[in-house]
């Protein structure tokens, strides 16, 4: 069961590899679907390069040691020039939800570059994973995240490169935007109002099967130059989805009322109070959901055949994602790629930085529990097992960060015991782990500057430990200081709670996930 929704063994990976192996250029591999392409790819017998604008964040997946990491950006020519050399299939999985004013333009200067680069690189193939456009609503009328997909599309086929573009509506997996939007929404709420696009048809697909044909499309025939529409057997209105989502999680039916007065942005609104997914993504995903999105022809199965018992279900596609969420072993999320408008400046190394003013709340505890203890404490942090101090505050500020837009509290932890570099938890981001001494987390709330939380774990002469704590801020103008000095009488409660709430659960023997008393949960 769990080999079919995370690729392990695919048929795809089995049937590929007894051919030589091509070589693979993947962008996008810090996202959701790039993610879980790579090792699909390896395990159908390619080799893989990975471009990144942050390889650090591709350091702890599990195959990072078995594939090539470069550095790079889809809009530099230059970069992209040289992660395409000596590639035969380049991946597009670039996809911005909402990344602000100009997105448009950005998403089509990216993919000029990218198909005008492997163009000149020689590359056999690009393949490009898009969004499903309705048939009957002209381009130019479509939502803006549609639109911009439909035209990277266009550009790459364009390109003078063999293209094949898939066309995908809602993917269903564990960790995705839209199955974490429906599972939160249908679990939420027993009784809705809703907008009235949850009576449009969508043809939903198992990610499993999503990148399925992604890897067969690797091997296209060299005259193949076109779009693809790929789905599941099913077509649901979202309404069907969210009663059948309940079955599936063993809930009561939910009781659904449509009104037609829930504009994209009033309904981005809710979706943002109500889930995980901050207003930036909700927003284009509802708009998306305002057209129906149903394949209008399956020509993939001439390259991809299917197999008994594929493309999966609705149903089966639910019932695997739900399988993975209980047993904790989601490998990539939709906030696993960076959200558009946070910070990504990396923590000034030195003391004295020459860059501005640097603020801290440093704060230290001993620990009579061993390292060991005490890191495991500090790596469970977070998500269901809490910030160990003043929960109502934390509560607030992630209330308040969801009203202007931000990411808010409810991300959680791909990994309730494990982190890795890149990881979202909650409103941070893992910068930095050494596992057994260092945690750095980086803050992703609308902030005016920026700010990290560093956790670290020391041995202590004579025995025990030495729990450090340390918050930086780098305030952006004046508002930034003010910021600053508005909140920090309020620090020795949150922060020095945390620090002696963490050295009393490792000194209790506490198992990170059932929070200590004063745990943030």
């Amino acid at each position: 069961m769990e080999a079919e929704e995370t690729g392990t063994g695919t048929e795809a990976g089995s049937e590929a590899g007894s051919e030589a192996g091509l070589r693979c250029l993947v962008t996008g591999a810090t996202g959701y679907i790039g993610g879980r392409l790579v090792p699909e790819l390896l395990e159908a017998g390619h080799t893989v390069r990975c471009l990144a604008r942050t390889p650090g964040k591709l350091r702890d997946h599990p195959w990072a040691e078995q594939v090539e990491i470069v550095q790079g950006d889809v809009t530099d020519a230059a970069s992209v020039g040289a992660a395409m050399r000596g590639i035969d299939v380049a991946y597009y999985l670039v996809h911005a939800l909402a990344a602000g004013p100009g997105f448009e333009a950005t998403d089509r200067t990216a993919a000029r570059v990218f198909g005008e680069r492997a163009r000149a690189a020689g590359v056999r193939r690009i393949v490009y994973l898009g969004g499903l456009t309705p048939d009957d609503v002209p381009v130019e009328e479509l939502s803006p995240h549609l639109r911009s997909r439909a035209e990277v599309g266009r550009i790459l086929l364009d390109s003078g490169v063999p293209t094949t573009a898939l066309r995908a509506a809602v993917i269903i997996g564990s960790g995705s935007a839209s199955f974490e939007m429906l599972r939160y929404l249908t679990e939420r709420l027993p009784v809705m109002v809703t907008p009235s696009w949850v009576s449009t048809r969508i043809q939903p697909i198992a990610v499993r099967d999503v990148l399925r044909c992604l890897v067969a499309a690797a091997r296209m025939p060299g005259d193949v130059n076109r779009a693809f529409d790929i789905g599941g057997p099913d077509i649901l209105t979202y309404r069907d989805m969210m009663q059948r989502y309940a079955r599936a999680a063993g809930l009561p039916r939910r009781l659904i009322v449509p009104v037609p007065v829930l504009t994209p942005r009033l309904s981005s609104h809710w979706i943002g109070l109500v889930t995980p997914v901050p207003r930036s993504i909700a927003r284009p995903l509802a708009e998306s959901l305002r057209y129906e999105v149903v394949c209008r022809e399956h020509d993939i199965t001439r390259y991809v055949p299917e197999l008994p018992g594929r493309p999966f279900t609705f149903d089966r596609a639910l019932a695997l994602a739900l399988q993975r969420v209980r047993e904790a072993k989601v490998t990539t999320r939709w906030s696993s790629a960076s959200v558009p408008g946070v910070p990504s400046d990396p923590l000034p190394t030195d003391p004295d930085w020459a860059g501005g003013s640097l603020y801290t709340d440093v704060r230290e505890q001993d620990v009579d529990a061993s390292p060991g203890a005490l890191w495991r404490v500090v790596e469970g942090i977070g998500g269901e097992h809490g910030w160990y101090s003043f929960p109502l505050a934390w509560a607030v500020r992630g209330r308040l960060d969801r009203l202007v837009g931000g990411v808010g509290l409810r991300r959680g932890r791909r990994d309730a015991e494990r982190l890795r570099v890149g990881d979202s938890l909650d409103f941070w981001r893992v910068e930095e782990i050494e596992p057994g001494r260092l945690l750095r987390l980086r803050a992703e709330m609308r902030l005016p500057g920026l700010a990290w939380l560093e956790m670290y774990v020391d041995e202590r002469e004579g025995g025990g430990s030495r729990y450090r704590q340390r918050a930086l801020f780098h305030p952006r103008g004046l508002l930034g200081h003010a910021y600053w000095w508005s909140v920090s009488p309020f620090h020795a409660v949150v922060f020095g709670g945390m620090a002696r709430n963490i050295a009393r659960a490792a000194n209790q023997g506490a198992d990170p996930a059932r929070p200590v008393t004063g745990a943030a949960v």
